[in-house]
């Protein structure tokens, strides 16, 4: 399913279950709402969280400031030969696709997370951690896993329980419908691996003629929940 698609659907559904549940809808449950309908696909470096998060314009950057960081570490840095084989490895990395590039920005900002963010909060090693790990994982695979949800609403509620319930509990609820949606494609989800359960519907397949029309009958099916859970407020 389409990034938009998810994006509407998850963010959605996980604010209308807030609201017919009596919790309130904060700027925080709509932020991780936001990003918890996105999540799943941080395993794709072109997917709509990452490419927005990482846009072309920041790569065509890094692309430009790699490879005279290249030539200063072959002239300035005194460590022969180490320093031609890092200029060499350096310049390599600036001729990389953008898919790549975007993995490998990935795997230094969870690095930096790891070795440094600690010091601003402590969940920060874990969520460097995850990231780096994101990097080397196949699109549907963890992340897309009831395991990954678990993790994404443990982080959530073990950082935010003291202000209330609706934030963990609208990460997790959009989370988890990213998932029931990849689930109406022909590829499906496996959601307990290394079990070889699959959860497919088969009803779509992502960019085609048919796969629009499922992906608009579930936008359309969200807005009516959304209408149902938010037209007592202007009534």
């Amino acid at each position: 399913m389409m990034g938009r698609s998810h994006l509407i659907i998850g963010t959605g559904v996980s604010l209308s279950v807030l609201q017919l549940a009596g919790m309130p809808v904060t700027a925080p449950a709509v932020t991780v709402a936001l990003i918890g309908s996105l999540l799943p696909d941080i395993d794709e470096p072109n997917s709509l969280l990452v490419s927005r998060a990482l846009p072309n314009s920041l790569i065509r950057l890094l692309q430009t400031i790699l490879l005279p960081t290249a030539v200063f570490v072959y002239f300035y840095v005194h460590a022969k030969p180490w320093n031609l084989l890092l200029a060499i490895l350096i310049a390599l990395v600036s001729f990389l696709p953008s898919r790549s590039l975007r993995k490998v920005l990935m795997f230094a900002i969870g690095l930096g997370l790891v070795f440094y963010g600690h010091a601003f909060a402590p969940w920060n090693l874990i969520a460097g951690s995850l990231l780096m790990l994101c990097t080397t994982l196949t699109h549907r695979g963890l992340t897309h896993t009831l395991y990954g949800t678990a993790v994404w609403a443990g982080l959530l509620y073990s950082t935010t329980q003291q202000q209330g319930p609706e934030i963990w509990v609208a990460g997790g609820t959009a989370y988890a419908m990213h998932l029931l949606a990849d689930s109406l494609t022909n590829r499906g989800i496996r959601p307990l691996p290394p079990l070889k359960w699959r959860i497919r519907v088969n009803l779509m397949s992502t960019g085609t003629k048919r796969g629009a029309v499922v992906e608009n009958v579930c936008i359309v099916l969200t807005l009516i929940l959304a209408w149902i859970a938010f037209s007592p407020l202007f009534l």
